[in-house]
Parts: C-alpha cells; structure tokens; sequence
C-alpha cells in the first residue's frame, strides 16, 4: 500500500521502470513525469515532458477482471499533444495526435473513432467507477436524469468507452486523480470529437508542481459539456 491507501504492485513498477528507461534513451532533452517514478522539479522547466501511468486500475488488476491499462501522455506547454492507452488483456491500443484524429488498433486493425452525437443529458449513458463508485455520482446522475450507467475501471478505458460509442460521459467530482490518470486519455477524447475540462468547466493544465486534479474533471461527447457543467455546479461543494 503507498500513501492514501492505494495499492501498488511490482508489476506497476516493472512497467514504470521499463517505460521510463525507453522514454528516457529516446527522448533525453524531455521531460518525465511518472506515477511509480520519484518526482523531481526539472521537469517544470522543460516545454515537453511525458506523463506516465504503468498501470491505470491496479486494483482491477488485483481482482483479476482485466479492466486495466497503460497510458503514456505526451505534454507540450501544459496541454496534451499526443496520447496512448493500452489494455494488455484484449490488446486493445487507442492513441491520438494532436490534430491527426483518434484510432482504435486491436487484431491486427486500425480504425479511426469518433463520439457519440447525443445531445440530451438525460439521453445518455454515464460510464462510472467499478471499484469506488461514489454517493455523489449517483446524486448527480439523478439530477440530469440519466438511467443508464457502464462499469468500468481505469479512467483509459472509461474514456475508450466513449469514444468507441458505448458510453457518452464520465464525471468524475473527487480531487485524489493526478495529471497521469488525464494527460493520454484527454488528447485521445478531444481528437475523437469530445471534450475535457475541470468540474466547472475550465481547462486542465499540466506539468505543474502540484500534479493533482484538484477540482475533478468532466469528460463528454462535447454535445452539452456546457450544461452538463452548469448543472452539476450545486453538487460540487460535496466533491472530496
């Protein structure tokens, strides 16, 4: 167990150490930000710097339910500019460039994803915690009215959910997630046609001295991001 209860194991830090090495001999002048990694404050001082999570949903890991993956980010001046999250279980890659569109690679295929076009809150589906779902969740859930959720760990393939269409939005109203749970997931969902910010709706920055999301975010197909925002405001003051 690391520090606030969360569990790590030595796969996590077999994967941190292998990606960090081939980060590090193929991108020397960059910088390197990694969950399992110590962190140090040269990176703020570098306009690129790799955001690392070894393994996105390690306690899916644990339980043996394969819902997990590993997410390398790509940062240019605080903003996501290349992402990939992989599911090792089902080989399942998505990744993205910035500008270049979003792709799903699985069984020897690569094909281009996109999000849904739902307009209506309420219409939607909410893709929602497998392993710590909480109270807050479910409230915000019944005030836009929405009926049907999707179980899922790691917030890769929450967000792979929604841009392979089997969900339309992810709220996530807690500040314990860190730039690495974000950074490929969010330039994977914006080149798909969604959206990410913070829960009141501003934009998520990186590479910063304190690495935590600290007001939550909100991932949507970006049809009513505006007024999925506004109307979760009123929860917020309950957000952990």
């Amino acid at each position: 167990m690391k520090d606030g209860n969360s569990p790590v194991t030595q796969a996590d830090r077999d994967s941190n150490q292998f990606i960090t090495t081939k980060l590090g001999e193929l991108f020397p002048d960059d910088g390197i930000l990694a969950e399992e990694s110590k962190d140090g404050a040269e990176r703020l001082a570098k306009r690129r710097v790799w955001v690392v999570d070894p393994m996105d949903g390690t306690k899916e890991f644990i339980d043996k339910v394969g819902q997990f993956a590993v997410m390398i980010g790509l940062v240019e001046d605080g903003h996501p500019v290349l992402g990939a999250v992989y599911q090792p279980t089902t080989e399942m890659m998505l990744f993205a460039v910035k500008g270049e569109g979003a792709f799903l690679q699985q069984a020897g295929e690569t094909k281009r994803v996109s999000v849904s076009d739902l307009k209506a809150p309420r219409a939607m589906r909410l893709v929602v915690s497998r392993s710590h779902r909480s109270p807050l969740v479910d409230a915000i859930m019944q005030a836009l009215e929405i009926e049907q959720d999707v179980k899922s760990g790691s917030v890769g393939l929450k967000v792979g959910l929604q841009v392979k269409q089997d969900s339309d939005l992810y709220i996530h109203p807690n500040s314990k997630t860190k730039e690495w749970d974000t950074a490929a997931p969010q330039i994977i969902l914006e080149e798909a046609g969604g959206k990410m910010t913070d829960c009141w709706g501003a934009p998520l920055s990186y590479n910063k001295e304190d690495t935590y999301n600290r007001k939550g975010f909100v991932a949507s197909n970006g049809q009513a991001h505006d007024e999925i925002v506004s109307r979760i405001e009123p929860f917020l003051s309950d957000m952990d």
